[in-house]
C-alpha cells in the first residue's frame, strides 16, 4: 500500500503494535509495507499519540494555506501597482 493509503490512526496502531514487541518485518508483511515505510513513520510518528498526528496535520494544512494566501497578496500587490503604473502614464 501507498503511504497515503494509511490514516494516522492506523499508521500509530502499526507502531503501537511493534512497540508492544511485534517483530517490525512481520508486522510490515501484515500490513504490506516496508521497513523503510516503517522507518519513516517511526521517525515521523515515534512518540505521538493520534491527537498529536492530529494536530501535525492541521499545522501543515494550516501552513500550506498561509503560503496560499501569501501568494494571493503578492499577486495582487503586484496587480495594484501595475495597475498604478498604468493609470499614470499619459494616454
Amino acid at each position: 500500500m501507498k503511504w497515503k493509503q494509511f490514516l494516522e490512526e492506523q499508521m500509530l496502531g502499526i507502531l503501537k503494535e511493534a512497540k508492544a514487541g511485534a517483530v517490525v518485518t512481520k508486522l510490515c508483511r501484515r500490513h504490506r509495507l516496508s521497513s523503510a515505510t516503517y522507518s519513516v513513520w517511526k521517525a515521523k510518528f515515534g512518540g505521538s499519540e493520534v491527537t498529536d498526528a492530529k494536530r501535525l496535520r492541521a499545522l501543515e494544512e494550516n501552513a500550506r494555506l498561509e503560503r496560499l494566501l501569501a501568494d494571493a497578496m503578492l499577486d495582487n500587490a503586484g496587480l495594484k501597482d501595475l495597475l498604478s503604473h498604468i493609470n499614470r502614464q499619459p494616454g
